[in-house]
This record gives C-alpha cells, sequence and structure tokens, in this order.
C-alpha cells in the first residue's frame, strides 16, 4: 500500500477523497490554483502545493504540474476524483511511467472505455445489450444516411471522444441529417479536438440508470446496484437516487451481473459506472462507461452502507474486494440534489461570488459534502457545483420528507444557487410518483409553478 496520496482535483471531491485517506491513516497532499488557495481541501490535506494560475487549463488540466507536485512531497499515489484529468489516458499513462499508483484502471483501459465505439465493442463482447448503430466513427455523412435507411429515424450523432451532452444531435429525418452532422462534427472538434462522430438508434423517451462496479486487482469484480440518473438539463445531471423506483430485484440482478461481466471483459479496476438507457418495457442498452468515481456515488453510499472512496483506495494499494455480492444488500433509499451557483430562472447562469450566508441542514438521515464556507469565494473558473445535498430514509417516502425538510434548512446566501429549483421539482406530483424520464424536464416549466 501507498503511503501518500497527491489529490489531482479540487472542490468537495478533493476533500472526499482526503476524508476517505484520513481514516485509512494515507497522508495526503493537496494541489490547488491560485483562485483555490483558501478552499477547504488546501486546508484539511497535510500537505498543499500551488500548481498555477487560476484557469483550469493552466492548473488542474495539467499533468506535468500534478507531477512536479507529486515528486516535491514524495507522493506515491494520485488519485484523480471525477472530471479534470480522471479520465485522462496520457495523464494516468504518465503517473504510471513515473513509478506513482493512479488510482484508477490501467491507461489502456481508460483509453479504450473512453472511445465510445471501442467500448461498445468490449461490451458486445461480453454479452452486454447495445443500442443499434454504427461499429465505429462514421467516415462521412453518406455513410452515416446509408445506415439510417437500415435502422430507421430518430437516431442520434455523438462524439467517438465526447461527454457532458456536447457533440451530440438528434435527428428525425433525412432533410436535417447533414446539416445536423456538420454541426456535431464541429462541436465535437472544438471540445474535445476529435470530429469524429458515431450514430446510434436513438431511445425514446429513456431512463438513465448506472451501475456502480467495484474491481481488483486479482480477477474479481462485483455491483453496488443502479442509481436512477433521469432528472437531467441538456445531459447534466441534476438529482440522482438509489435505487430506482422502475428497477425490479430481478431486473437488477440481470442488469448487475452483465455489467460485472462488462467490468471483467474490458480488464477493469477499481471503481467505475455502466450506464445504460431503459425503455418503457425494461429493454436497456449500454451508453457509456465511466472509469472514475462518480459525482453521484454517495446515493450508492448511503443506500446500500458502504465506503466507495475507501474501497477504491484499497484496491488500488493491492487488496481483494472486502465484499462478496451476495453480501451486498440495499438498506434504505438515498437521494442526491446537485446545489449549484446557478441562476436557475435565467437558463442556469453561473452565479460566481462570495457566499455571505451559509447554513447546511442537518438531522436524522442528511449528509451535505461541499467544500464551501460562510465568506467562501466561488471562483468563475471552474464548475460550478457548491454542495451534494443527500437524503437517506428507509424508504423513498421517508428520503423525500426528509430531503424537502433539509432543502429548507439549506441557506445560502450571497450568490444565486439552485436550491429553489429543487424545492419545486420534488414536490411535483410526477417526481413523488416516480413518473419520469430523461426528457422530463423539458417538457415541464418549473416558473409557471
Amino acid at each position: 500500500m501507498f503511503k501518500k496520496v497527491l489529490i489531482a482535483n479540487r472542490g468537495e471531491i478533493a476533500l472526499r477523497i482526503i476524508r476517505a485517506c484520513k481514516e485509512l491513516g494515507l497522508k495526503t497532499v493537496a494541489v490547488h490554483s491560485e483562485a483555490d488557495t483558501d478552499s477547504l481541501h488546501v486546508r484539511f490535506a497535510d500537505e498543499a502545493i500551488c500548481i498555477g494560475p487560476a484557469p483550469g487549463n493552466l492548473s488542474y488540466l495539467k499533468p506535468i504540474n500534478h507531477l512536479s507536485a507529486a515528486e516535491i512531497t514524495g507522493a506515491d499515489a494520485i488519485h484523480p476524483g471525477y472530471g479534470f484529468l480522471a479520465e485522462n489516458a496520457e495523464f494516468a499513462e504518465m503517473v504510471s511511467t513515473s513509478k506513482i499508483k493512479f488510482i484508477g484502471p490501467d491507461a489502456d483501459v481508460i483509453r479504450k472505455m473512453g472511445n465510445k465505439s471501442m467500448a461498445k465493442e468490449v461490451m458486445k463482447n461480453a454479452g452486454v445489450p447495445v443500442v443499434p448503430g454504427s461499429d465505429g466513427a462514421l467516415s462521412n455523412v453518406e455513410e452515416g444516411k446509408k445506415l439510417v435507411e437500415k435502422i430507421g429515424f430518430p437516431v442520434i450523432l455523438k462524439a467517438v471522444s465526447g461527454g457532458g451532452g456536447r457533440g451530440m444531435r438528434i435527428v428525425r429525418s433525412m432533410a436535417e441529417f447533414q446539416s445536423n452532422f456538420q454541426m456535431a462534427q464541429a462541436e465535437a472538434q472544438g471540445a474535445f479536438g476529435d470530429p469524429n462522430l458515431y450514430l446510434e438508434k436513438y431511445i425514446e423517451n429513456p431512463r438513465h440508470i448506472e451501475i456502480q462496479i467495484m474491481a481488483d486487482q486479482h480477477g474479481n469484480a462485483i455491483h453496488y446496484g443502479e442509481r436512477e440518473c433521469s432528472i437531467q438539463r441538456r445531459h447534466q445531471k441534476l438529482i440522482e437516487e438509489a435505487p430506482s423506483v422502475v428497477v425490479s430485484p430481478e431486473l437488477r440482478k440481470k442488469m448487475g451481473e452483465i455489467s460485472v461481466r462488462g467490468a471483467l471483459e474490458a480488464k477493469y479496476e477499481g471503481a467505475g459506472t455502466i450506464e445504460f438507457l431503459l425503455d418503457k418495457d425494461n429493454n436497456f442498452y449500454f451508453m457509456e462507461m465511466n472509469t472514475r468515481i462518480q459525482v453521484e456515488h454517495p446515493v450508492t453510499e448511503m443506500a446500500y452502507d458502504v465506503d466507495l472512496l475507501k474501497e477504491q483506495i484499497l484496491v488500488a494499494g493491492g487488496e481483494k474486494l472486502n465484499h462478496s455480492q451476495n453480501k451486498i444488500i440495499i438498506k434504505g433509499h438515498a437521494i442526491e440534489c446537485r446545489i449549484n451557483a446557478e441562476n436557475w430562472e435565467k437558463n442556469f447562469m453561473p452565479h460566481p461570488g462570495q457566499i455571505t450566508s451559509f447554513h447546511i441542514p442537518g438531522g436524522p438521515g442528511i449528509r451535505v459534502d461541499s467544500h464551501a464556507y460562510q465568506r467562501y469565494n466561488i471562483p468563475p473558473f471552474y464548475d460550478s457545483l457548491v454542495a451534494k445535498l443527500i437524503a437517506y430514509g428507509k424508504d423513498r417516502k421517508e428520503a423525500l420528507l426528509r430531503l424537502n425538510r433539509a432543502l429548507e434548512e439549506f441557506i445560502i446566501e450571497g450568490v444565486k444557487t439552485t436550491i429553489p429549483f429543487h424545492k419545486k421539482l420534488i414536490q411535483r406530483k410526477e417526481f413523488i410518483e416516480g413518473n419520469f424520464d430523461t426528457g422530463f424536464l423539458e417538457r415541464i416549466n418549473l416558473l409557471e409553478d
């Protein structure tokens, strides 16, 4: 087992990793930009080192800066968290060749599973259901048109190297195919430096269901059930919960076993998530794999009474998995709201600035993961996530009651946040009944409620 972990990240996930490391008796190194000097992860790490100016591309996104910080501080492991360089295969490779342990899968696995067409092929080989579409990147627009004639509309064009909803276009007719193809290409090139696209059949009104997996270095893999991630805006998740109201124990077992097969086929190590689209007939199709810990991991931790970060770190250190599949049992229900510094009434416009008042909720079943505090300045350079509010109950009804109470208690002043948005959303009849899909927010208008 390594002894000192450098956290190549910032914000709440950096603080979460520090807490897990401390419980394992590991020393921690926080890196930070000039804008994050006063962030809590800097305060609570054993050591801290500045790695560059405020913009992410000059600090957190520069691999050599993290490696230099690791060399200076003697860190023998690097945890990438999520975002930034977490799924950057070149970074993982540089870390490994520097004789430092990368807490995550091998660089080749990241590279393979980060390429959507290659990931799809891996999953097909493992018997995982995939959405009908191109076998790889489309060579040109005409190839795409020929494929559409076979599988039919609607289809979705996706960036091969994409994520976060960028480089994606839904196409419903041949008349709009070429223009959408060109727009998706341009967006993919701008966002990822790779214009290549692939094509899939578009599943109408699906639910977004993801399976949490964990795999060790000894050929063992398990799953911790599913998370419901269908409440989204422009493909960005806003609320997550575990378990899903529409996934039966039989379907959970089937999706979990298939996900484990996929992880083993990929020769995966560590924490990862396999994401599916679930249609109204309970048919599910592989969408993508995230080769890192997820933002929404706390709902699984609460519902299953497990510490995924500690598990992830232990398997990176060579330990065997602590749990066998038959011992992993749902203990209750958990729901997470992402509290962002955004003005939701103005199209979720980012709202950085100083927090003048900050009061987090408490009481039974409430957890808040946050790096914020009173008089903390939210910088304009990064993701707008301020906190994750997680409510746990013996069932979904109790979790929702506690979530509603906690949102009422959560006070953040000085900046606009999405707390009022969440208050309105969880009062909707459809949400309370679990009657929603990935297009739900596009069909309603909370501003008129």
